[in-house]
């Protein structure tokens, strides 16, 4: 990829639960129909872990089985007990040279089931824990409840891992809840549809009120594209179809979250994150959205 940084790779347990028409779960794997050429495939927790090693990353993710908003207790303890068991399993694949592993938590909406999932997986000895489950639908009240139940559980020394979750306001409460990584799809797919983030609230740039726009997509963002083009320039771009419109939001909004947590983690290193917090939430989460 002639990348030298830092490599995350999922089991693709999330994939396959976003393709829950095509496939079947068992205690054994998932068997499902490729969208693409509908040739049969089938993941197990073995073949996942040794996918993942052959790839090398620097973490890779235990198989899992998130479920969706809304889900019946039943339904929700059997995808539970089935990712804690593949789990186990996942354990016993040998790592790349160097490769840590993550177990992922789940327990769907249920607290009990939520506390449960977690008090098992500290006990097994992964590197650290994704969660996930979560912003699967249900109202943000209840995602960020059962994050808090889940990290006052899971072990502090080990890294807790907030799975598909991005929006400024989330990195914020979710870092106050004890997460400490993220990824999420979020900051380049609304960049595609010209959506950028700015500290008052998404704007999205192909309103007629930013034809004539010659300030930054954001005021003091160091960004490339705040550096050198304004938010007409920017707007034109997305209304002719070019990509590079497409480029410069992305670079921005994931700018924009690389210097939100960079505040968090200076706030922290110096004592001061509940200040800063009170503050960040003021400008995020009670930011209007587009």
């Amino acid at each position: 990829m002639g990348w030298d940084g830092a490599i995350l790779t999922d089991s693709g347990g999330f994939q396959v639960f976003s393709l829950d028409h095509l496939v079947k779960v068992t205690d054994a794997g998932a068997t499902f129909r490729s969208h693409l050429d509908g040739s049969e495939q089938h993941f197990t927790p073995e073949s996942v872990m040794a996918i993942q090693r052959q790839l090398g990353s620097d973490i890779a993710m235990a198989f899992d089985q998130p479920i969706s908003w809304p889900a019946t207790t039943a339904i929700t303890k059997a995808a539970m007990e089935r990712t804690h068991q593949w789990a186990a399993r996942c354990l016993e694949s040998e790592p790349a040279p160097g490769q840590l592993r993550f177990g992922i938590v789940q327990g769907g909406f249920d607290e009990a089931l939520r506390r449960e999932s977690a008090e098992v997986m500290s006990r097994l000895p992964f590197d650290g824990f994704g969660v996930g489950g979560l912003s699967l639908g249900e109202p943000k009240n209840i995602t960020y409840r059962l994050l808090s139940l889940q990290t006052a559980i899971l072990p502090r020394e080990r890294a807790r891992y907030l799975m598909g979750v991005g929006t400024p306001a989330d990195l914020v409460e979710a870092i106050a809840r004890g997460i400490d990584m993220f990824d999420c799809v979020l900051p380049t797919r609304i960049a595609r549809n010209g959506s950028i983030l700015t500290r008052g609230g998404r704007i999205n740039l192909r309103n007629r009120r930013f034809i004539d726009d010659a300030g930054p997509l954001d005021e003091g963002c160091d960004c490339y594209a705040c550096a050198r083009f304004s938010r007409a320039y920017l707007r034109h771009l997305f209304m002719a179809g070019e990509i590079l419109g497409h480029r410069l939001a992305s670079i921005h909004n994931l700018r924009i979250l690389v210097r939100l947590v960079g505040e968090i983690r200076d706030a922290i290193g110096r004592g001061k994150l509940a200040t800063v917090m009170a503050t960040l939430r003021d400008q995020w989460a009670l930011a209007p959205l587009p």
